[in-house]
C-alpha cells in the first residue's frame, strides 16, 4: 500500500514509519526537509517538501495513496509560526481537503489521550481536528494516545538525562499525579494496524501503556535503571507554574511544559468504555514500563556539532610509535577489547548496570564523568583501524571522537580527533574553563596508556594540535557525521526489515 504520512519525522513519527516500512507499505513522508528526513530510511521511504500551514505546498501529496497518517502537531506554541490553531487546526484541515482531492480511501489522524475533556489550549485544538477528520469524505478512524516516550521524546527522556546528570531533580505539582505512558514502538504498530483494519473505521480508539506511573515513580524507576539517586524536589502546584514560565523564557529545559502540567492534573489515563485499544492494535500485550525504560535509556539521539554552540574546534592527539610489538590493526583492535582500561581515570566506562565496556558498531557507550554525572556516545562507525563516536544527548558536548591507527613510515601511527561545540550555555563556560584542560589531558593519558601497551617507544612524546574550523571546514565536518549517522540507522531499518 502506498500511504503518505506528516510528521514523520518525530518520535511517534519515526517509528509509526518503521513499522509500515516492516510490514511493506511504501511510504511518502511530507514534512518542510523531506529530502533531508528520508536519508535515514532505506528503500520504500520518498520525499515531498511542504508544510501543512501552507496548503498550496501539500498539493499533491496525497496523488496515488490508499491512506494518509496524518502527525504533524504542535505541543507547545512558538508564535507566530507555529500555533495551536495554525497547526492542529488548520493544517489538519489542510490535510483532509488534500486527501479528498486526490481521492484517498482512509485518513488516520493522531490525536490525544483526553481532547474529548482537557481543558488545556493543546487539548482543545486537538479536539478541534477531530472534528475536522470526522467530516472527512470517506474512512477515517481517530487515536488518542496518552504520553508517548520514545527516542528524544520531551518529557521521560528529559527526565532521564536530568537523572543521571544533576543532584536533584524537580518534581513540578510534587510528582504524584499518575498518567499511563506508551512506548513509541508500541504506538507505531499500533497506528499501522489503523492504517490496515477494516473493522477500526469510523472509530475513536484511546491507546495508552500498560502502568499506570507519575514522575516521582519514574524517578524511582529511573534510579533504579541508571545506579544514580538524585534528590527529589517537589515543587507544589502553583510554583511549578511559575517555574515552568521562567525556565521557558531562560531557555531551560524542563520535563513538564504548562499544557502538559494541565493535562497531567487532569488525569492522562484512558477513560474510554471500550477501555485501552492498545493490546487489540498490537494483536498481544504492550511493552511493560520498566522494560520500555530500559530500551529507552539506550536510545537517545545522537547530538551532533551543527546542535552546539560555538565555533566548531579540531583537537589531534596522536604519537608515532617506533618498535612497537603490534601492527597498527593488531593494535587497535588490542585498544577496541581494552577500551575501559586503556581509558583514563576520568572517564570511567560502563557505570550503569548491563551497559557494554567494550566498543562494537551501533552500540551506546555510558561513561562517568567526575561533576558531570553519566554521559553517552555511540558507535557510529567501527573498522579494522579506526572508530568514529559521536555524541548523545545529555552530553555537555555536541561533537564526535575518531580513533585512527596506521602504518606509516615503519612507525604505527595512534591518533585522536575530536570535532566538539559545547552543548548548551553552561556547559560551553565550564569547557572554557576547567573542562577544556581536564578533557585534553585525558586524551594525552589515553594516547600514552597506548603507546605503553604497544611495547615500542616514542621519543617526540605525545603531539597535540587545536585549530578552530572555518564555516566551511565545520559544514563538512558536519555533513560527514549527519551522513554517518543517517547510514546507521538505514542499516539497521533495513535489518529489522
Amino acid at each position: 500500500m502506498q500511504l503518505l504520512v506528516t510528521g514523520g519525522t518525530g518520535v511517534v513519527g519515526q517509528a509509526a514509519v518503521a513499522a509500515l516500512v516492516e510490514r511493506g507499505h511504501r511510504v511518502r513522508i511530507l514534512s518542510r526537509h523531506a529530502e533531508e528526513d528520508v536519508r535515514e530510511w532505506p528503500r520504500g521511504v520518498e520525499a515531498f517538501e511542504g508544510s501543512v500551514t501552507d496548503a498550496a505546498s501539500v498539493r499533491g501529496s496525497a496523488d496515488g495513496c490508499e491512506a494518509v497518517l496524518h502527525l504533524v502537531a504542535v505541543v507547545d506554541e512558538d508564535p507566530p509560526h507555529a500555533t495551536f490553531a495554525g497547526v492542529n487546526v488548520e493544517g489538519t484541515r489542510a490535510m483532509v481537503r488534500e486527501a479528498e482531492r486526490a481521492g484517498v480511501r482512509r485518513f488516520v489522524y493522531v490525536s490525544s489521550l483526553g481532547a474529548d475533556r482537557g481543558t488545556s489550549d493543546y487539548h482543545r485544538s486537538k479536539l478541534a481536528g477531530e472534528e475536522i477528520v470526522r467530516g472527512f469524505a470517506r474512512e477515517w478512524v481517530i487515536v488518542r494516545p496518552g504520553n508517548v516516550y520514545g527516542p528524544g521524546d520531551e518529557q521521560i527522556s528529559l527526565l532521564l538525562k536530568m537523572v543521571r546528570s544533576l543532584p536533584a531533580v524537580p518534581l513540578p505539582g510534587g510528582g504524584d499525579d499518575e498518567f499511563e505512558p506508551v512506548w513509541a514502538g508500541d504506538v507505531g504498530r499500533a497506528l499501522a494496524a489503523a492504517v490496515e483494519r477494516k473493522d477500526l473505521a469510523g472509530r475513536v480508539l484511546e491507546v495508552a501503556g500498560p502502568d499506570r506511573t507519575s514522575m516521582g515513580d519514574l524517578l524511582e524507576r529511573l534510579s533504579a535503571i541508571t545506579g544514580r539517586k538524585p534528590l527529589r524536589l517537589p515543587v507544589p502546584g502553583f510554583l511549578a507554574s511559575l517555574g515552568i514560565k521562567v525556565a521557558d523564557r531562560l531557555g531551560i529545559d524542563i520535563p513538564v511544559n504548562e499544557g502538559q502540567l494541565t493535562m497531567i492534573r487532569e488525569g492522562n489515563v484512558v477513560r474510554a468504555p471500550e477501555g485501552n485499544a492498545l493490546p487489540d492494535l498490537l494483536g498481544g500485550p504492550p511493552t511493560p514500563l520498566d522494560e520500555g525504560l530500559k530500551l529507552l535509556a539506550d536510545a537517545l539521539p545522537e547530538l551532533t556539532p551543527a546542535e552546539g554552540l560555538g565555533s566548531l574546534k579540531r583537537k589531534r592527539f596522536w604519537a608515532s610509535i617506533a618498535r612497537s610489538r603490534m601492527g597498527a590493526a593488531e593494535l587497535f583492535e588490542h585498544f577496541r577489547r581494552n577500551f575501559e582500561r586503556i581509558t583514563p581515570w576520568s572517564l570511567e566506562i560502563a557505570p550503569e548496570p548491563g551497559t557494554p565496556r567494550q566498543p562494537r558498531q551501533g552500540e551506546t557507550i555510558t561513561m562517568a564523568l567526575p561533576m558531570r554525572g553519566h554521559i553517552q556516545v555511540r558507535v557510529q562507525e567501527l573498522t579494522p583501524a579506526s572508530m568514529t563516536l559521536v555524541t548523545l544527548e545529555g552530553h555537555p558536548l555536541a561533537g564526535a571522537v575518531r580513533f585512527l591507527a596506521r602504518e606509516r613510515e615503519g612507525r604505527v601511527h595512534f591518533e585522536v580527533r575530536v570535532y566538539d561545540r559545547a552543548a548548551n550555555v553552561i556547559d560551553w563556560l565550564a569547557m572554557g574553563t576547567v573542562g577544556g584542560r581536564v578533557q585534553n589531558a585525558t586524551w594525552r593519558q589515553l594516547v600514552t596508556n597506548v603507546i605503553e601497551a604497544s611495547g615500542g617507544e616514542c621519543a617526540e612524546g605525545v603531539q597535540e594540535e587545536e585549530r578552530t574550523l572555518s564555516d566551511e571546514q565545520a559544514g563538512e565536518v558536519e555533513e560527514w557525521l549527519k551522513e554517518l549517522v543517517a547510514a546507521r540507522k538505514r542499516g539497521e531499518r533495513e535489518a529489522a526489515r
